[in-house]
């Protein structure tokens, strides 16, 4: 059986071997005349082909893609190995002088790959460019397009494409070869006509594959602009249709220290009626990239970062961000939001979002968009944000931090309209009771003042106090609260002393601990004055507390507050400093059933000093005292 094999495998093997030495040196022969015409063709090229000639394909290759006309003043330089190249200096591309003289950049050096064959038959052809120190300046037109109008061939193929099943479609006479574009050392500027801004880039570094005009394109571009280094990265299986400002199949991303950025999807440079694809961007710092953009948002201090991701899509008129993820500092939210552009009416944010936990102050941060000071002088007709945008946004969190507050179960809303701009928290679970509050600034982007509207009901006090550690003789109870204050100041600048306003705070029994009423009257009885912390030893029970005053000019008035205890009532009204802690108070502590005065008589007193322990002192019952009976 082995020896059958084997005979087998020698009558098949036996006829390559007669045919396989002939296969070799017929492919040693041809591969030696295609190297010696490659080296014949390397060596006599230099002898064949002239640097003018091919000077003026390129210099004609040039004015031929741009419709500008290429000048070359700098000596070229020819290389033929390991490929033929050309080198040459100091190239400027601008209009004819009769049509403008408009000067499109200049180019340090320039260098690209040409076909030898094509060369020895008398043409030219180019590929794998590459430039050193490009100066760039292109504009930004009304429609949101760079201005390629200019007779090149680019130009045509833009205008020329067309959009067909799906594909972008091409005429043959309007394709061309590329091939690698890179680019060392450049700098660009681009005139916006709209917003009358240049914006400069400069050490750009980019590496671009475009092999023909109908094909796709990659790109990886590095820049700095405003000392701050961006990457962007782009691929398109429709490029033309995407310079043309038509929607086009599109990938980019935009990478810095500042911003991360990327969008996947069909979408146009010029317009945002048929955008559909899926957004993500990322802020670690949101404070510098303000400050890196010129602007300035106030308060804004407190928003570190912020992120996104969504599906985005035109919807009308508009934009819709279906499936959002948002994240503000440590807070995470998801929900639809919708950007509504309606001509002649102001641009609208809607939506609904809904955090686990979240913290209201940078959330208001975010959506108090301003101009940053003196700005709006040097954009003249530019009016406040307040009047260009409209929000209207529904926000739900299990759990909410609003300064030193915690909130649960919150639902409220954000509200701009025209000059106001409005935030309601309509119901929120506040230490065992609830809260509402209503936040308005007025005209001007909130800089015109604004009010604060805040009402607790049946909330534990107690359990605040001790949580804020708050010091000194602080009622314990159920209460409730309200309270309207009003500023002329920005909200954000607003201190103590601007706000004018009125509290009323009542609650139901309680205690008012560092208040002893036998050792006060004992006190009072011995002594002309004595500190609060001598009548400290016990605690003032009350079945009722009632409290009003009215906030002006760093200080608030007391109006007859009244704790009534189960047998005396203590009563105080006058002046709290709260900048200073100052009190200037004149109060009475009387028996609570009139028919017990004779046991509990009236001892009416004065509270001077600075809290958490004023200085008491007892008014005698005669003369002018307002207590005398």
């Amino acid at each position: 059986m082995g020896t059958s094999r084997h005979r087998r495998w020698r009558r098949k093997i036996g006829p390559v071997s007669r045919w396989l030495p002939t296969f070799a040196r017929v492919s040693t022969v041809l591969l030696l005349i295609a190297l010696g015409l490659f080296v014949a063709l390397r060596v006599a090229a230099p002898y064949l082909i002239t640097t003018g000639f091919v000077r003026s394909g390129i210099e004609d290759a040039l004015s031929k893609w741009t419709g500008y006309q290429a000048e070359i003043k700098g000596d070229p330089v020819l290389e033929f190995w390991p490929t033929p190249r050309i080198i040459l200096n100091e190239v400027t591309i601008r209009q004819p002088r009769e049509s403008g003289d408009k000067l499109l950049g200049s180019i340090e050096s320039l260098s690209a790959d040409f076909s030898l064959i094509d060369a020895l038959r008398g043409r030219t052809s180019f590929h794998e460019f590459h430039l050193v120190r490009p100066n760039l300046a292109l504009t930004r037109d009304e429609k949101g397009l760079i201005d390629w109008s200019y007779a090149g061939l680019l130009a045509r193929a833009i205008n020329g494409v067309r959009y067909e099943n799906g594909a972008e479609v091409l005429d043959p006479a309007l394709d061309a070869e590329i091939g690698a574009v890179t680019v060392e050392d450049g700098t660009l500027a681009v005139t916006d006509i709209m917003s009358a801004k240049t914006y400069r880039f400069d050490s750009i570094t980019a590496d671009i594959a475009w092999p023909r005009l109908s094909d796709a394109i990659s790109a990886v571009v590095i820049a700095r602009s405003d000392g701050e280094d961006l990457k962007v990265d782009f691929a398109s299986r429709q490029p033309l249709l995407a310079f043309a400002g038509k929607s086009a199949e599109m990938r980019t991303s935009l990478t810095s220290n500042l911003l991360t950025a990327r969008f996947r999807g069909i979408a146009s440079i010029a317009s945002l009626s048929a955008l559909s694809g899926n957004i993500a961007a990322s802020i670690p710092d949101v404070p510098a990239l303000l400050t890196w953009s010129g602007r300035s948002i106030p308060g804004i201090g407190t928003l570190k970062s912020a992120s996104l991701e969504s599906d985005i899509v035109s919807s009308g008129s508009g934009l819709r961000f279906n499936d959002l993820s948002l994240s503000l500092n440590e807070a995470s939210a998801t929900g639809v939001m919708d950007l509504s552009t309606q001509p002649g009416k102001r641009p609208k944010i809607g939506g609904t979002l809904a955090f686990d936990q979240m913290n209201l102050k940078p959330f208001l941060d975010a959506f108090a968009l301003r101009l940053a000071a003196g700005e709006a002088e040097e954009i003249s007709g530019m009016r406040e944000p307040l009047q260009l945008l409209d929000i209207d946004v529904r926000l739900s969190a299990r759990r909410a931090q609003m300064g030193l507050f915690e909130l649960s179960d919150v639902g409220a809303s954000m509200i701009v309209t025209g000059g106001e701009a409005k935030f309601d928290i309509g119901d929120s679970a506040f230490e065992g009771g609830e809260m509402t509050a209503h936040l308005e600034a007025t005209q001007r982007d909130f800089d015109g003042g604004g009010k604060l509207q805040l009402s607790i009901r049946d909330a534990d006090f107690a359990a605040l106090a001790e949580r804020l550690q708050l010091k000194g003789p602080l009622p314990l109870a159920t209460g409730s609260l309200d309270l309207d204050l009003q500023s002329p100041k920005a909200i954000w600048t607003t201190g103590l002393a601007d706000v004018t306003g009125r509290l009323h705070f009542w609650t139901k029994e309680g205690t008012l601990p560092g208040i002893d009423a036998a050792a006060l009257r004992s006190q009072a009885a011995e002594k002309q004055f004595f500190p609060l912390s001598a009548a400290a030893g016990g605690a003032f029970a009350f079945g009722r507390l009632d409290l009003q005053a009215d906030f002006a000019n760093g200080s608030a008035e007391i109006h007859d507050a009244h704790i009534t205890g189960p047998a005396q009532t203590l009563t105080l009204s006058g002046v709290i400093t709260y900048q200073s802690n100052g009190l200037a108070l004149s109060g009475s502590l009387e028996a609570t059933d009139p028919a017990k005065a004779a046991e509990l008589p009236l001892l009416p007193f004065f509270i001077g000093g600075s809290w958490p322990n004023p200085v008491i002192s007892p008014v005698p019952l005669f003369g002018n005292s307002p207590h005398a009976q």
